[in-house]
């Protein structure tokens, strides 16, 4: 199996998980519904300025005649909304996690345990655990803000703005979102941001798997807050194997025979 059909197996395995195990499942939708209400707020709000800022942005093309000056505001204001809804995908986890770290830690912590062998734990309080996470969560999301004002940028360029930029953004989001979710696992496994980078980079296309079946289901938005669990549960799964020590061959008989 590819490496991108296995990382879409962990997500399978993940929901699966989730929806096999009811009262977790309730457990991990929690902090997802409180971030959805404010991020719907967020993006009504977004739709009903948009036409505004736009026009306050562009006071240059005030004197512009039809029918370039609505192709220019109507063109912004599309790319406005695309731009908040890209990086309202990204940040709805980061937010969501950071709410629910008590909730998703917990959830993460059993699935390590029905999955069996060693269930780490980081031993810090919950105020150290929620500020490394926001460090950790700034540190990815100014990331995110550099390929988002790029890919906005290239969105202008004709043909390739609408084709390739949105594949581009959809696996910047999915590559981002399998970040932030792991790290739930591995910061418990003591691993500090570069290094778990360092390890999501050297598999980019298992993360690109996982992260970009699961972007284009959080584009709708209450979608996003039913998969939170499995998704977390999912990249519990993908970090146990990813820092699984190498298989050992087996030590070799003292029975078998051996040609001179």
């Amino acid at each position: 199996m590819s490496d991108l059909g296995a990382g879409f197996g962990y997500l399978i395995k993940g929901q699966r998980w989730a929806f096999g195990h009811g009262r977790w499942f309730g457990f991990g939708l929690l902090p997802g519904l409180v971030t959805l209400v404010v991020y719907v707020g967020a993006l009504i709000g977004l739709g009903y300025g948009a036409d505004d800022f736009v026009a306050w942005a562009t006071p240059f093309a005030d004197d512009w005649s039809s029918p370039w000056l609505g192709l220019l505001r109507n063109t912004l204001v599309v790319l406005v909304f695309v731009l908040g809804l890209f990086l309202a995908v990204i940040t709805f986890t980061a937010v969501t996690l950071l709410v629910g770290q008590p909730f998703y830690e917990s959830l993460s912590e059993e699935v390590d345990r029905s999955e069996g062998g060693e269930v780490p734990e980081s031993g810090l309080p919950l105020w150290r655990e929620l500020w490394i996470s926001a460090g950790d969560s700034v540190r990815i999301l100014l990331r995110v803000a550099l390929y988002g004002v790029l890919l906005f940028a290239l969105g202008f360029i004709p043909v390739v703005g609408q084709t390739v930029v949105p594949a581009l953004g959809f696996c910047v989001t999915g590559y981002f979102l399998a970040q932030e979710l792991t790290a739930v696992a591995l910061q418990r496994r003591g691993m500090v941001l570069k290094d778990r980078l360092t390890m999501l980079r050297g598999r980019r296309m298992l993360v690109l798997g996982f992260g970009v079946p699961l972007a284009l289901s959080f584009l709708v938005p209450f979608v996003a807050v039913l998969l939170m669990p499995g998704a977390v549960a999912g990249a519990t799964m993908l970090a146990r194997d990813l820092t699984a020590p190498p298989a050992q061959d087996p030590a070799p008989s003292p029975y078998t025979l051996h040609k001179d």
